[in-house]
């Protein structure tokens, strides 16, 4: 799927565009997650990209990238069946924060989760931002970060009721997000 997954006007009449990342969009990905977090420290997660399991979406504005957002597979110990994917990072190009981007980009990504089969989606974020798309703390749903993170910025989401019901365990990123 190359296409557009959503499409609407921005602030300022600008049309904003939400799509999967294509190969000539790794720079400007990664120039966005630098601007908006204010480091490398998320920018040096582009090899997951490689992987055909991730759902990487941009949003543009006039075919520049001024957001991203990827999920990545991630595993729960002990295992289970549920196919359950990670959200990290969702960034916004600075000039472009506070309207509606952000928003839109998880929206696209949660669709796009569901339709390649994922059951839930798991984060560490703002824990004002992300329950507004149902996200709930994860120690709720029996789940445990691998990170030491607080507990109300450990979030989930069943994308299919009931998905993490007899769930429960350690949530496990994949090494990238580890690595120093």
């Amino acid at each position: 799927m190359t296409g557009t997954l959503r499409d609407r006007q921005g602030d300022g009449g600008m049309r904003v565009q939400i799509r999967l990342e294509r190969l000539g969009d790794v720079v400007a990905v990664r120039e966005t997650n630098e601007q908006a977090f204010g480091a490398a420290t998320e920018a040096r997660l582009d090899r997951l990209r490689d992987s055909s399991d991730c759902i990487s979406l941009v949003a543009t504005i006039s075919d520049r990238v001024i957001g991203h957002i990827l999920f990545t597979p991630v595993s729960i110990e002990p295992a289970t069946a549920a196919r359950v994917a990670g959200l990290a990072p969702m960034s916004v190009r600075p000039e472009h924060q506070r309207a509606g981007i952000g928003s839109e980009l998880v929206r696209a990504g949660l669709d796009e989760c569901r339709r390649r089969g994922y059951a839930a989606v798991v984060l560490v974020g703002h824990p004002e931002f992300y329950p507004r798309f149902g996200f709930v703390p994860g120690h709720t749903k029996g789940l445990e970060c691998e990170f030491p993170v607080p507990p109300e910025a450990f979030m989930a989401l069943e994308l299919n009721v009931g998905a993490l019901a007899g769930v429960a365990g350690l949530v496990r990123y994949r090494s990238e997000f580890a690595d120093e």
